[in-house]
Parts: structure tokens; sequence; C-alpha cells
């Protein structure tokens, strides 16, 4: 709950960036709402969920579809256009340019979620995603998350992905 809270937290910053941001805080809510460790398809699960929900609740269906794409955006190698989909990507994303302190109890907190992964694997696919990370240019895409985030975030993972 604590990267949900996170991301709430950011979001209220920048509100104002969003075109529909009702929409952009249900895809938040939901984007990390099926979490699996040994699935590979959480986002499209909670997708699925936010749109089948949000419908059940009587959101009209384009609003629900559009809350899906956003949660479907959140998918690691997505490269999202839409303004709305960039900026929660980036709120998605804005751990990583954390200070240094939670950026860092951030990757024990992930270790710890994946501690059945021997080290001799999840060493070298962690820092193959945060490289992945790093080789984005710009890694966010919304202005002022850039610039609250993006120096941080390079030094973060700099220190990750060298260490």
């Amino acid at each position: 709950l604590q990267h949900l809270a996170e991301c709430l937290d950011g979001f209220e910053q920048e509100r104002a960036q969003a075109a529909r941001p009702a929409e952009v805080a249900l895809a938040l809510f939901f984007h990390d709402a099926v979490y699996d460790l040994q699935a590979s398809d959480n986002e499209a699960r909670s997708a699925d969920w936010a749109r089948d929900a949000l419908r059940g609740a009587g959101v009209p269906d384009d609003a629900a579809a559009r809350v899906h794409a956003l949660v479907m955006a959140t998918l690691h190698d997505a490269q999202p256009t839409d303004a709305d989909a960039q900026l929660l990507v980036d709120i998605d994303l804005s751990i990583l340019g954390a200070p240094p302190e939670r950026f860092a109890e951030y990757e024990r907190q992930i270790r710890r979620e994946y501690a059945h992964v021997p080290p001799e694997v999840f060493e070298p696919r962690r820092k193959g995603i945060l490289g992945r990370f790093l080789a984005r240019e710009p890694l966010y895409q919304t202005p002022g998350v850039r610039a609250r985030r993006e120096t941080q975030a390079r030094i973060n993972l700099r220190q990750a992905v060298d260490a």
C-alpha cells in the first residue's frame, strides 16, 4: 500500500496536468490491484478488473475503456503517447527519483518480495530492468515529474546498476 499512497500523493502534485484527472486517479488506484509475483499478466488482469468494476458501478463504457488503457500503459515496455498515460507512468515510476534513502528502501522491499528468487538470478535481472530505465531519454515524459525527479532517478539508477 505504500506504493499506492506515494502514487496518489504524487498525483495530487500533478493533478492539474491531467486531461481526465478522475480516470488517471482510478487507473493509479487499480494499476497494481493484481500483484502475483509468479504471473506475467498482472497489468492485464488489473486493467480488466478496473474496467469490469467501473462498468459494474455504472461508469460509461468509453471511460472504463480509457481507464483500462491507462492501466495497460504501466507495462514496463509500453511507450505511452497519450498525455494522461504518460503522466500515470511517470507517477508510477517516480519512486526511481525518490531521495536515496527511500530508493534504497524500495530496492530492499523489491528484494524481499522476490526472496524466493536466488541472488544469482535476481541481481542480473534487476540490474537489467533498472538499466533499461536508465537508458530511456528522457526517463520521465511529463515536464513536472521530469523537473523534480529525472536527475535523482539517474543517480539512483546508475548506483543500483553499478553496484
